[in-house]
């Protein structure tokens, strides 16, 4: 595989996957117009998205460690019959609430196949449809009254909408940081909790769906270079670690809707460049 082509996927990759505009909608067109399919699509999908899941770790350490201690101690109630569920601290409901939401992707997954193959086919009208989806969402969450929610008032009815945001994400078009950011802030999240909760809440899916992937890998079906992987990997990781410093400055400066526009007109471009090639079989 050519590196300049791995290069362009990697920027797209890290900036996509944080920005709200579908990362896999925009991989799936760079691969559409590359010509990039099959396994060798498959493992470099899974090393870009291994990138973005290092920055989200990086850019959200401090939050993500103190969630990893409280794990710890809330295990430590449970089985010395300390827990009580009513006298959860802030980052004790947050992971009882990550964890709701992402069982919400549970249902979703019985489709999987249907999600790849979505995005692995030459068609790319459903990808438009979903950009247009995407910035409907985004531009209706943006118009929403400031919330108030943070980490401690996040309850069981917001995690499950949020969740079921985020199962939407699998097509291919329709923003996984978007969808949740916007479920957040339909559920009256602050700003800032509705985009860190939806970029912890990332990683699981992230992780788990590049090992689903990677278990159907045939590598004899294609290869692509363990210098390319490497590029391709650390490229990704910077871009997705600015790509997310961008997020938080622009949530706050009332400019997220620019996103709804940029996705919108994304979304009827590709609506129309499907709809020619159909035409012209």
């Amino acid at each position: 595989m050519n590196i300049f082509v791995v290069i362009f996927q990697a920027i797209v990759q890290g900036l996509s996957e944080f920005l709200p505009i579908s990362s896999s909608g925009h991989l799936s067109l760079v691969q559409h117009f590359t010509g990039v399919e099959g396994d060798e699509a498959v493992l470099l999908t899974v090393m870009l998205h291994m990138g973005t899941l290092i920055a989200v770790i990086i850019a959200f350490y401090p939050l993500i460690w103190s969630l990893l201690k409280e794990f710890g101690r809330m295990v430590k109630d449970i089985f010395t019959g300390k827990f009580h569920w009513k006298e959860m601290n802030p980052e004790r409901r947050m992971i009882f609430m990550l964890i709701i939401s992402c069982a919400m992707l549970l249902p979703f997954y019985i489709f999987k196949d249907f999600f790849t193959g979505v995005a692995s086919d030459h068609d790319i009208v459903l990808e438009g449809f979903c950009f247009l989806y995407t910035a409907a969402i985004l531009y209706l969450s943006d118009r929403c009254v400031n919330g108030q929610k943070t980490y401690g008032e996040i309850r069981v009815r917001d995690a499950v909408r949020v969740g079921i945001f985020q199962g939407f994400a699998l097509l291919p078009g329709v923003s996984r940081s978007g969808s949740t950011i916007a479920g957040g802030l339909f559920s009256g999240f602050t700003r800032e909790t509705a985009v860190e909760y939806s970029f912890v809440l990332g990683i699981p899916p992230i992780l788990l769906g590049g090992l689903l992937e990677l278990k159907d890998y045939d590598p004899s079906a294609g290869s692509v270079g363990i210098f390319s992987l490497i590029i391709g990997f650390v490229i990704a990781a910077v871009v997705g670690f600015l790509a997310i410093k961008m997020v938080k400055w622009l949530i706050h400066s009332d400019k997220f809707k620019y996103f709804a526009y940029y996705t919108g007109i994304l979304g009827i471009v590709t609506v129309v460049v499907g709809t020619i090639e159909h035409i012209m079989a």
